[in-house]
């Protein structure tokens, strides 16, 4: 039997369960990226301000290009649990945000139609660094950036929005980019500069791009896992969700119309989300990656195992307290020691199985903002990152690809640079000052020299 709204009143009474109407609830907001991390992070908080009273919010879910999440979902009317394991047990909830998933590719009209809704106000984003189709030097990548991507499903809606005189839409990117939300109006508007250039003052003075902080470790489901969770649930739940305990989602409050009350549960809204997102980006993030390419290294298969490693736990202390943590400026009350104590904690979690290969993917797109910018202000102030050039080492062995297959966007170019330069040429191919990374940190000659040596 499969989890669906005919049957799900049958899972264990133990399930905490939707406290409001599903199917008398608006689609509010559309999801651009409806994968397993949006399912554990913002569908949870949007079901949890629902619960709370905060009606006409349900998620009109966006798969961009994939069939295989509508495929989960959809036959379940929406519907997946989503269970927290921590070392003291588990909990799980019954998620009734999410009220379809579309399929771009298959049928851009209704996300068009979605989007211009006079019920929808919001827009959300966890596409992945590499969604939002960036060149090297952060400018929007044309070729990649096509009528079928998100900025030209926008693009249309805005379009059919002053056409009725809607109101614009706030754009909440959820992703791992420093500064998202100003990277996302500038995206936004470079598209519209050279598509749609008669739309682009109705963008800027209509919507909104709050940036955002969204911190939850979300491992890929296994089909081990969906029969463990199947035996406790009583029946089948394709969509599933395993994750940890903890969560939190700091918001710019700046938007351009209704929002959801999604501090209801526990989201926090304020006008500095920058130094809480670069501490996320530059301490779990790095050292997840550090953690990742340095792990596969030493033969680890997940993250509880490599912190585990005495010797790799010790590289990860001076990663996050000497290197990453002395790149940064507090905010009122942010306890970055603290911060960093915790993540060892969560890394260690062994009820957590986050798969290290899963880490490793789209690693171009993840340096820049996880180790280059602290390895930059470190430079600018006399001092290296001794764990970070050894995982940039790790890094480039990994994407040469001669131990295992390289999922990242750059992997032919990344294999094309190590067959030209070979290993005395590769760091400056890459961090040289005509290197395709010069534009985030140039290394040095002690820094090249220091890669160098653990290649």
């Amino acid at each position: 039997m499969r989890l669906s709204a005919a049957n799900a009143d049958r899972l264990p009474a133990i399930i905490a369960r939707p406290g409001y109407d599903r199917s008398a609830q608006a689609a509010g907001i559309v999801h651009f990226g409806i994968g397993a991390f949006h399912r554990a992070h913002q569908a949870v908080y949007t079901d949890g301000a629902m619960n709370g009273g905060d009606r006409n919010w349900a998620i009109a879910g966006v798969s961009l290009r994939s069939p295989g999440i509508a495929a989960q979902l959809n036959p379940q009317d929406g519907l997946f649990t989503v269970t927290a394991d921590s070392p003291a047990g588990s909990d799980t909830r019954l998620v009734g945000a999410v009220r379809a998933v579309l399929v771009a590719a298959e049928d851009p009209a209704a996300v068009v139609a979605a989007l211009a809704s006079p019920e929808t106000h919001v827009v959300t984003f966890t596409v992945t660094e590499k969604g939002y189709c960036r060149a090297a030097d952060g400018s929007l990548d044309a070729g990649a950036a096509g009528p079928g991507s998100f900025y030209g499903l926008l693009t249309a809606a805005f379009r059919l929005r002053r056409s009725r005189r809607l109101g614009g839409l706030t754009l909440v990117s959820c992703d791992n980019l420093a500064d998202n939300g100003t990277q996302l109006a500038r995206l936004m508007a470079e598209y519209l500069d050279r598509h749609a250039p008669d739309m682009l003052d109705w963008f800027r003075r209509e919507c909104a791009c709050p940036s955002t902080m969204v911190d939850r470790i979300v491992p890929a489901m296994t089909a081990e896992n969906r029969d463990r969770l199947a035996a406790s649930l009583g029946m089948r739940d394709e969509g599933a969700i395993l994750t940890e305990a903890f969560s939190q989602w700091v918001i710019e409050d700046r938007f351009a119309g209704p929002r959801p009350r999604w501090e209801i549960a526990g989201a926090g809204f304020t006008d500095n989300v920058r130094a809480f997102e670069t501490a996320k980006l530059r301490m779990l993030n790095g050292a997840h990656s550090a953690l990742a390419y340095l792990g596969l290294q030493r033969g680890h298969d997940h993250v509880h195992e490599a912190i585990a490693d005495p010797v790799l736990a010790a590289k990860i202390d001076q990663l996050l307290r000497r290197e990453a943590m002395t790149s940064l400026s507090a905010a009122p009350g942010q306890d970055l020691d603290g911060y960093a104590t915790e993540l060892v904690a969560r890394f260690a979690n062994p009820a957590v199985r986050h798969r290290l290969i899963q880490i490793a993917m789209d690693g171009s797109q993840k340096l820049p903002q996880r180790w280059l910018e602290t390895l930059a202000y470190h430079q600018q102030h006399g001092r290296s990152c001794p764990v970070l050039l050894e995982a940039l080492a790790a890094w480039l062995v990994h994407v040469r690809g001669n131990a295992r297959p390289v999922d990242d966007p750059m992997a032919p170019a990344l294999a094309d640079l190590w067959r030209r330069h070979g290993r005395d040429g590769i760091v400056q191919a890459l961090f040289g000052p005509e290197g395709h990374f010069a534009a985030t940190w140039t290394a040095d000659p002690a820094s090249v020299a220091a890669i160098m040596q653990h290649l």
